[in-house]
């Protein structure tokens, strides 16, 4: 049984980031950097702060590696 201490986030920020991993799932990996650079590119004009688009891309970096650690069965919650 592992019990996960969350990082506090703002809805807005969870909000943004799981529409935009519902919409454009194959394009954003478990690179923070990588993610980072595509919200960059295809979103700037979007996001205009540095520090927003950096949290962006470090939850959308972290909902993909608890997916990837749930479907191998290396994470088990309760």
């Amino acid at each position: 049984m592992v019990h996960l201490m969350g990082k506090v986030r703002t809805r807005m920020i969870k909000r943004i980031a799981l529409k935009l991993l519902e919409l454009y799932p194959e394009q954003f990996t478990a690179d923070f950097e990588k993610n980072k650079k595509i919200l960059e590119e295809k979103f700037g004009s979007m996001i205009y702060s540095k520090k927003i688009r950096n949290k962006i891309a470090g939850y959308i970096t972290s909902r993909i590696n608890i997916k990837k650690k749930e479907e191998s069965g290396a994470l088990e919650l309760s």
